[in-house]
């Protein structure tokens, strides 16, 4: 049977990832996850390619009191209840993401960590991704296995490199690529496969340090070459994206199946 075995989220989008037991699915996705970002003075999205020790930084997000905590490795924290300013937009991968910025101590804790001046900003549920219709993403750890088999190091990959928001057990390597285009009941909520995830150099870095220290890429490409996204263009594949056709709780250890597509479930 294939079962969650993992969920990660991410309230802060680059930031250490959090593995709640349970998630509500919403239509918008998870809503702790990705309800912030971080921008440079000059309002470019700053993450992991930027600056891969920001996943040093621990969030704590509790969405019904918009309390935010940020433990960074050196001890010091940086928390309180989020109050908004002035409205930005952020660009991401083409798409204007209208947010504002957060009042308080975080943007102060960010850019002295950082060495740059760094501001927090908050956007609406569901808009901060960086596919306009991926709110749920899925990798299986036989896939992980897999690479790891195929890579000179030989040793099992940790999946919180890749970012996914559920981890699978019970499949057989790739097997969540079958998926595309049919949709899976996870827990008590239906998600509808769009396709696979294009990976970028964020993954060959170790998820606790940030430093690169495995060519996932490279290997990636190896043994599974090159496939095409929505809008054509090339990219390495691994793991699947997908959107929320039914809205519902997910709890580690629910059951994963594909099912036949609600009639309420206009989706194209």
């Amino acid at each position: 049977m294939v079962s969650v075995s993992r969920i990660s989220i991410a309230p802060v989008k680059g930031l250490g990832l959090v593995h709640p037991e349970e998630v509500l699915l919403e239509h918008h996705g998870v809503r702790e996850n990705r309800r912030f970002h971080i921008v440079d003075a000059d309002g470019r999205r700053f993450n992991q390619l930027r600056n891969g020790a920001l996943v040093q930084i621990r969030p704590e997000y509790d969405a019904e009191t918009e309390h935010l905590t940020l433990r960074s490795p050196d001890g010091s924290v940086a928390e309180g209840e989020i109050s908004l300013g002035a409205e930005v937009t952020t660009d991401f991968y083409g798409r204007s993401v209208v947010g504002h910025n957060v009042e308080g101590p975080w943007s102060r804790a960010l850019s002295g960590w950082a060495g740059q001046p760094l501001r927090l900003v908050q956007s609406p549920p569901g808009l901060a991704v960086d596919r306009a219709r991926g709110h749920v993403s899925l990798i299986s750890t036989a896939s992980l296995a897999e690479l790891g088999r195929e890579s000179e190091q030989g040793a099992p990959v940790d999946g919180r490199r890749f970012r996914m928001l559920f981890e699978l057990d019970g499949c057989e390597p790739h097997e969540e690529d079958r998926w595309v285009e049919q949709h899976l009941r996870i827990g008590d909520a239906v998600i509808r496969i769009r396709g696979d995830v294009g990976r970028c150099a964020i993954t060959t870095q170790n998820p606790e340090t940030g430093k690169p220290d495995f060519d996932t890429l490279r290997t990636i490409a190896a043994y599974r070459g090159f496939t095409e996204n929505e809008a054509g263009a090339r990219h390495i594949p691994f793991g699947v994206y997908g959107e929320v056709a039914e809205p519902g709780r997910v709890t580690v250890g629910d059951a994963v199946e594909v099912v036949e597509p609600s009639p309420l479930d206009q989706t194209t």
